[in-house]
């Protein structure tokens, strides 16, 4: 019962406080090891090799420091181990954060759309300098429901599966797809490996979290729809929470988009190219907290049954 009041002590924290801005945090930790490893390795040949060795590496590290650490608190004191845990755990949940970051989006494009360019900038990959207002709106909920299964169900699953240091692994794969797992010229051999490994990594949460969407809508009848629509993405698991948005929302996702001044065609999720509106936006964010209270749920009683 320790471990499963830590657990939920830290997800309460996070719906509180979202990301502690003024804490170090270990994702950004990660991040500069990644940059570090990406500077110094990506480059010359044998670029495949080095990326993966660089991925496998880290993930396998982060994995075992997490287990000695929490194996070595534990043995000077079990309330200490408790206490690092539920940090742990803390950081690794990303759901608060992204919410209030959408909300600012609309928020922002409704008072003018460059400000909604700007604001939309700090939770997407792509550029954002030629976005319509339209454009801005679809990728905030795009990113909402990405996220939704990056920052908050897969977590949780691998919390349920490996603990802890299963939970920091993830976040360390995740954090190695979003800084070297394009497809472009300078990342397409070295971050090859760190993309798939977030591909299998997210394979079942991405599904679950679909289902988790449809279910607290009350839209079942939508599965259908997300296993036809969810194969349209060039991703192998983010077309599926965006169909289950997409469906429930009747709007459509996808469309031409900038990476790094190099255009990339998402196939279209949807077929109603209406205009998306602030309800729809609060609409998408009780889905997402009723999904995201769904699944904690489950790994809790989950985790009480096998003690």
């Amino acid at each position: 019962m320790d471990k499963i009041g830590t657990f939920l002590l830290a997800w309460v924290a996070d719906l509180i406080w979202g990301d502690p801005v003024a804490l170090p945090h270990p994702v950004v930790g990660f991040g500069r090891l990644i940059a570090w490893g990406e500077h110094r390795w990506n480059q010359g040949g044998g670029r495949r090799w080095k990326g993966a060795l660089l991925a496998v590496g880290l993930v396998v590290g982060i994995y075992g420091i997490t287990c000695g650490l929490l194996q070595s608190l534990e043995l000077l004191s079990h309330w200490c181990a408790l206490l690092v845990q539920g940090l742990l755990i803390f950081y690794c949940l990303a759901g608060t954060t992204l919410v209030r970051e959408v909300r600012e989006v609309f928020r922002a494009v409704d008072r003018s759309l460059d400000e909604g360019r700007r604001q939309v900038a700090r939770i997407v990959g792509r550029d954002t300098a030629q976005l319509t207002a339209q454009e801005v709106r679809t990728a905030a909920l795009e990113t909402l429901a990405e996220n939704l299964s990056d920052g908050v169900i897969a977590p949780l699953c691998w919390y349920l599966l490996l603990g802890v240091p299963g939970m920091m692994a993830y976040k360390m794969i995740n954090t190695l797809d979003s800084m070297i797992g394009y497809r472009n010229e300078r990342y397409r051999e070295f971050g090859c490996v760190a993309a798939r490994m977030d591909d299998v990594a997210n394979y079942l949460p991405a599904r679950i979290t679909a289902l988790l969407m449809l279910l607290v809508a009350g839209r079942l009848s939508l599965l259908g729809f997300v296993a036809r629509q969810g194969k349209r993405h060039a991703s192998p698991n983010s077309g599926y929470p965006e169909s289950a948005l997409a469906g429930i929302l009747d709007c459509r996702f996808g469309g031409p988009h900038l990476y790094f001044g190099q255009e990339v065609w998402k196939p279209f999720i949807g077929d109603n190219d209406r205009l998306l509106t602030t309800s729809d936006m609060q609409r998408a964010i009780r889905i997402n907290r009723c999904a995201e209270v769904v699944m904690v749920s489950l790994v809790t009683l989950l985790s009480s049954a096998l003690g």
